[in-house]
């Protein structure tokens, strides 16, 4: 809340433990640090959150209490050298990191991709490609990121300057993952004059249909670009799901789960919308779950109980309407919202992120 150090909790989300909702660990981080994204390396030992101000990025320490959970130790900041608005981070397999920099280096239409050593934490890179320089092949307020490590490539969106008035992005960019040079840039919008603003990109891999998906935060739909094996880049971006035709709007995040569910959010009026994607580019729509106004970020887990369930993180950057300040833990099978923890009423905080305590809670999520 307003004047109040931000940081990081540790809560009981199970809705059958006796503590469901209960704050077991607290770490502020400081005023205006707004972390922003919770993210685990490659082997789940090291955690780190993204921030909009503050030091940008931040490795935290955690310890086991005496009942086996998770407490928060401390917070070290990693340097970024120019890049300002930390967003999204992608672990590679061979000891890198990539983090989207939606500031870039605080120009109106900035933004770049910073290249991190991961055992280290240093700053290998900053890849630039202003707009202005080319204006077909460019970086420009990169939120989403997403790596296929077998193709050798890497995507970003261009979402929207921090500021959310100065500028808006249509596109999302293709990388070479090891030369860092721009592919090509993707219009994803009805036009170039649509700024759509996509958020979100997904690289699909390993034993899933191979395409790209994009979520459009304010188109509130969702888009498909396939494969293609001669150009070694993806084809043109088309539109597969229209969120208005079905009064949805803010398309935020997209997560895969074993059995090729797509669980995409929708800020308002707060759904997830979970999707069949074993016959791309057909997107066949499972089930609808209700959250609340700004449902965000998920983590899967299974109750006490063995249910299988989802927590939606309500709240979008504090906007009004899109910030609930709840986290809804829905069971998958039958869409029962089993517990709702309301983190404004009870202890005055907004959830900003949420990720497991053991781990990535989710299978796949960019």
């Amino acid at each position: 809340m307003k004047g109040l150090p931000d940081g990081i909790a540790v809560i009981e989300l199970d809705p059958e433990a006796p503590n469901f909702g209960h704050i077991s660990s607290k770490l502020e981080l400081g005023i205006g640090v707004l972390p922003h994204h919770l993210y685990y390396n490659q082997s789940a030992n090291k955690l780190f959150t993204t921030a909009l101000g503050g030091s940008y990025l931040y490795q935290i320490k955690t310890e086991k209490d005496k009942n086996g959970q998770p407490k928060l130790v401390n917070a070290t900041p990693i340097d970024t050298g120019e890049n300002t608005v930390g967003e999204n981070l992608f672990f590679t397999n061979d000891g890198r990191y990539f983090m989207t920099f939606m500031g870039g280096a605080g120009g109106p239409k900035d933004g770049s991709i910073g290249v991190f050593n991961a055992n280290n934490n240093q700053l290998i890179k900053t890849i630039k490609a202003p707009i202005q320089t080319n204006p077909n092949q460019f970086i420009m307020y990169p939120h989403g990121i997403s790596v296929n490590e077998e193709k050798g490539l890497m995507m970003v969106t261009s979402t929207i300057h921090p500021d959310l008035t100065t500028g808006m992005g249509n596109t999302c960019t293709l990388l070479d993952l090891n030369t860092y040079e721009l592919k090509e840039t993707y219009l994803v919008a009805d036009s170039q004059t649509d700024m759509s603003s996509p958020v979100e990109v997904l690289l699909l891999r390993g034993k899933f249909p191979q395409y790209a998906l994009a979520t459009t935060m304010l188109g509130g739909d969702i888009w498909i670009a396939p494969y293609n094996a001669a150009t070694k880049k993806y084809d043109a971006f088309s539109k597969i799901f229209d969120g208005s035709t079905q009064g949805l709007g803010w398309t935020l995040e997209m997560y895969i789960d074993d059995n090729s569910k797509l669980y995409v959010s929708f800020a308002d009026p707060g759904k997830v919308l979970v999707f069949d994607i074993s016959n791309l580019p057909q997107l066949k729509l499972l089930k609808t779950l209700t959250a609340d106004k700004g449902a965000h970020h998920m983590v899967f887990f299974k109750t006490k109980k063995g249910k299988e369930v989802v927590a939606v993180q309500n709240n979008l950057l504090n906007i009004p309407n899109l910030n609930s300040g709840t986290i809804s833990v829905i069971e998958i099978e039958t869409g029962k919202t089993l517990g709702t923890v309301d983190l404004r009423t009870k202890y005055g905080i907004l959830p900003e992120s949420i990720e497991g305590t053991n781990g990535p809670g989710s299978y796949m999520h960019h």
